[in-house]
């Protein structure tokens, strides 16, 4: 979890600017909204659903669809020390807000779409105890054709995170797009430190939906300016802040009706590998064994002192690496499949196996600690941004010299956004020495090498 607080100076938006957001993808709202029967937006607090998606929520309406927005709490956590305003004085006041801001969003109009709000009034700071509810929710107004849009899962908020994970699944099980607003994202992350942006979409607002936005935002007085003079009601969303979303556009991440990303690896896996237990035959193919013998043979060192393999499925390949390696870290997403790589390093102690969705849960690794990092046959379960993301942890986790090893299968991969080639294009834009380059029909591997003074 990203350590900040709302009273950090934090990153510009004019930062953010220069660092090219006005040149990500655009989303056409027409081809957007014509084939959505109904939007979902689903937020933390108050303020969450204006800042991020009160445009996205004010066009949808005025296309003639209808809305429901749902606020989990009442953000009545906000101003702990206020000696003015209790917790349930807060939570009255940002309720009434809320009810305002709606009424700034409403379209006029015969076509207009309706907009419904639902407010769960749950434990502000505390909704990842709390997901039945929110689950129910969801599915209470999720359905064939629909839009679901969610606080950004990497957001750097507990509670912003769960709803984007929450948010997911509902997504995947419903196939939906689902579109992620990150809000505290833009004031703590740095652009080159987070290129993920760089994959998102930029949806542009018409003049109606801008003017909408502002107004309602302008209806969450109680975060917009101090409660009072006193210490401890000081303002909440800064005017600095603010300015992140007085762009005229809104920024979201997007995954795709037909499409998986790594927050649905752990389902996905252990369901494969409940009805196969080797469902990719590691241990019978052919195919199989001798790539694995074309990637061990062509590691340029015997042995190394610290390796982290990615995707380690059942484990065959980690019993290999963990003789040539003083120290072997092997990650999979799928419980499952892990349960077998057990057996595969049995008596194997410098072997440790870690259940771990990346790059959400990426190691916690000291930066250059690492002589060799294995990406093999799962970059393409990630979504761009992740597989981005993947690639930058590696490259802070792996020492001056250190190695990178990719390989993957280069045929269509079905129900995931990328292939193995886009994986193997993302992976040279590190800039790296490219000093293995092994091709076949069916799979490409590569050895990159870290140079000294490379980033991370």
């Amino acid at each position: 979890m990203v350590n900040f607080t709302h009273q950090d100076q934090g990153t510009s938006a004019s930062c953010w600017q220069q660092a090219g957001l006005e040149q990500i993808a655009a989303l056409d709202p027409e081809k957007l909204f014509h084939a959505m029967a109904s939007v979902i937006v689903l937020a933390a607090h108050p303020d969450d659903e204006t800042l991020g998606a009160g445009g996205l929520i004010r066009m949808a309406l005025g296309q003639g669809t209808d809305v429901h927005v749902i606020v989990c709490s009442f953000g009545e956590a906000s101003h702990p020390d206020s000696t003015t305003h209790s917790a349930a004085q807060l939570a009255a006041l940002r309720h009434a807000e809320l009810a305002e801001a709606m009424d700034m969003l409403r379209a006029q109009g015969p076509r207009s779409g309706t907009l419904h709000l639902h407010c769960l009034g749950l434990d502000d700071g505390k909704l990842a105890a709390q997901q039945e509810p929110i689950r129910a929710a969801l599915e209470q107004h999720a359905g064939e054709r629909c839009l679901i849009a969610s606080t950004y899962r990497g957001d750097g908020h507990p509670d912003h995170e769960i709803l984007g994970l929450l948010a997911a699944d509902c997504a995947l099980a419903h196939n939906a797009c689902h579109l992620e607003f990150p809000i505290w994202f833009w004031h703590w992350a740095q652009p080159d430190r987070q290129p993920s942006f760089r994959h998102w979409f930029r949806l542009a607002l018409d003049a109606s939906s801008t003017d909408a936005k502002a107004r309602a935002l302008e209806a969450h007085r109680s975060q917009t300016t101090p409660l009072s003079a006193l210490p401890g009601d000081e303002v909440l969303l800064s005017e600095g802040f603010l300015q992140h979303f007085s762009r005229g556009a809104e920024i979201f991440r997007a995954t795709w009706p037909g499409h998986r990303d790594a927050a649905s690896a752990p389902a996905v896996f252990d369901e494969l590998y409940g009805e196969r237990e080797d469902p990719w035959e590691y241990r019978s193919s052919r195919y199989e064994r001798r790539k694995q013998q074309i990637l061990l043979a062509c590691l340029p060192q015997e042995r190394y002192a610290a390796v982290l393999e990615l995707g380690c499925s059942i484990g065959v390949q980690s019993a290999e690496l963990a003789r040539r390696s003083t120290r072997l870290l092997a990650v999979d997403a799928s419980a499952t499949a892990l349960a077998q790589a057990r057996r595969a390093v049995a008596g194997m102690d410098h072997v440790e196996l870690l259940q771990a969705t990346v790059p959400r849960q990426f190691p916690q690794l000291e930066p250059g600690s690492l002589q060799l990092v294995v990406l093999s046959e799962m970059g393409y379960f990630l979504a761009a941004d992740e597989l981005e993301q993947v690639l930058a942890a590696s490259a802070a986790a792996l020492q001056a010299g250190g190695e990178l090893v990719v390989c993957h299968w280069l045929h269509p991969i079905e129900g995931w956004p990328l292939d193995g080639e886009e994986v193997h294009r993302m992976a040279g834009q590190l800039g790296w020495e490219r000093i293995v380059e092994h091709r076949e029909a069916d799979f490409l591997l590569e050895i990159l090498r870290k140079p000294a003074g490379a980033h991370g």
